[in-house]
């Protein structure tokens, strides 16, 4: 049989559908690959959050194109403009979207019968449990999608017009999952959605985030639960006490901002309150806790007054970890008509700033590692023949890691306790 490659691109939740549908296609018989060169047909998983991930998704289809391979198109890319990609890239076979992937096969099996469009207008996201995950990432972390869907209408945000409403899935059926990737070696599940802590409103009526983690902290074997992408109106008093007495549940919250001036946040669809109280709430009953965010500059209408009110927030709430985007002007979104637009650079000026003001917080948080034993997941040994490793504190691909030096040998997915010796803006130093 001849081999299907797979090419994935995107966040996180996008990479689980990528691993779902080669679990289809190895379920079906199919030879999989993961090196396009080997393969006569290609998917390709595509991401279209903002246009810089859009045009890295064309690249991949031309170059496809040029190598005269079976394309099929998956993902936000053909949701978003399943149309435009028929006419202007006429060497693709088939185009699915964002919740039609289940139909893979299908699609496989029709490809020599002209043009296949199996995109659904009006996209619900259904996750398909029935399906063994193939992984692409086997190590020590492994990412569970909880829900999909977004029932947010945030003004810089195409997420909910490519992948429907909210859409939650049953404890059972994600407690049984993380039991498997325990069985298969993983030591840290990471729960992503587009909001985790929205969790089971849908289908139990209530927010369901504390009950899932009080089961998932029962599985034997298991190091560490992390969970992304929470929302600030959600962080309740039940759901902070719970992340702060489960074992191991780690003291981490990745909350995403967006802004801090009430205009802004008005203006961005976002809650519109002041975010202090809420950080103080959380560091007061979460000890320890590390608080990961992002900001957005350049959004319609941010003024230089907004901006200097951001730069005092952060100077103020000092976050440990936090990313900054410039905003990008996205089709479909609610913004994308909005008047009074930032010039490019200035959103870029405001972006060197906040980020210099974080780099300063994040190198004196750092610091205070100094001369502590940590316990650190063991990710890989680099080139170097250095250990790279994580602390709770850190979340993997987007937050620091721990460079260690030692002469024992380590294994991957094993928490070792380190002793941290020095550090930079964004990484630590340790040794065993």
């Amino acid at each position: 049989m001849k081999k299907i490659a797979l090419i994935s691109y995107g966040c996180p939740k996008n990479l689980v559908d990528s691993e779902l549908m080669l679990g289809l296609l190895a379920e079906n018989g199919y030879s999989i690959t993961l090196n396009e060169e080997e393969a006569d047909t290609v998917i390709i998983n595509t991401c279209s959050f903002i246009s810089d991930a859009e045009r890295e998704s064309i690249r991949a289809i031309l170059e496809m194109a040029e190598k005269k391979k079976n394309i099929i198109v998956t993902g936000c890319l053909s949701q978003k403009h399943p149309e435009e990609l028929k006419k202007e890239i006429p060497e693709i076979k088939a185009i699915l979207g964002t919740t039609d992937f289940t139909k893979i096969v299908e699609v496989l099996k029709n490809l020599d019968k002209g043009f296949i469009d199996e995109v659904n207008r009006e996209p619900e996201y259904i996750y398909p449990e029935n399906i063994e995950r193939q992984q692409i990432t086997m190590g020590a972390s492994s990412y569970i999608k909880i829900a999909d869907g977004c029932n947010y209408r945030c003004g810089y945000c195409v997420i909910p017009y490519l992948r429907g409403n909210y859409r939650s899935r049953k404890i059972e059926n994600i407690v049984e999952e993380a039991k498997k990737l325990v069985k298969k070696g993983v030591t840290e599940i990471i729960l992503i959605a587009q909001d985790t802590t929205g969790y089971g409103v849908d289908i139990y009526k209530k927010p369901m985030l504390p009950k899932l983690l009080e089961e998932l902290n029962e599985i034997e074997g298991l190091g560490w639960i992390r969970i992304m992408y929470a929302y600030p109106t959600q962080m309740n008093k039940e759901l902070l006490t719970t992340i702060a007495k489960l074992d191991k549940v780690v003291k981490y919250v990745d909350i995403p901002l967006q802004h801090s001036h009430p205009e802004m946040l008005k203006m961005m669809n976002r809650p519109s309150f002041d975010y202090r109280p809420m950080i103080e709430n959380i560091r007061k009953i979460i000890s320890n806790v590390s608080i990961r965010t992002a900001f957005i500059v350049g959004y319609p209408g941010e003024t230089e007054e907004h901006f200097e009110h951001l730069c005092k927030f952060v100077e103020d709430m000092k976050f440990d970890k936090m990313g900054v985007f410039t905003y990008s002007r996205e089709k479909g979104t609610p913004s994308y008509k909005l008047p009074n637009r930032v010039n490019s650079r200035v959103a870029k000026q405001r972006y060197k700033k906040l980020m210099e003001i974080q780099q300063k917080i994040s190198l004196e948080r750092n610091k205070t590692f100094i001369g502590k034993l940590v316990p650190c997941i063991i990710e890989c040994y680099s080139d170097e023949g250095e250990v790279i490793a994580r602390t709770q504190y850190d979340a993997p691909e987007i937050d620091g890691v721990v460079n260690i030096r030692t002469a024992k040998h380590v294994v991957p997915g094993d928490i070792e306790m380190v002793k941290i010796i020095d550090c930079t803006e964004y990484d630590l130093i340790g040794e065993i």
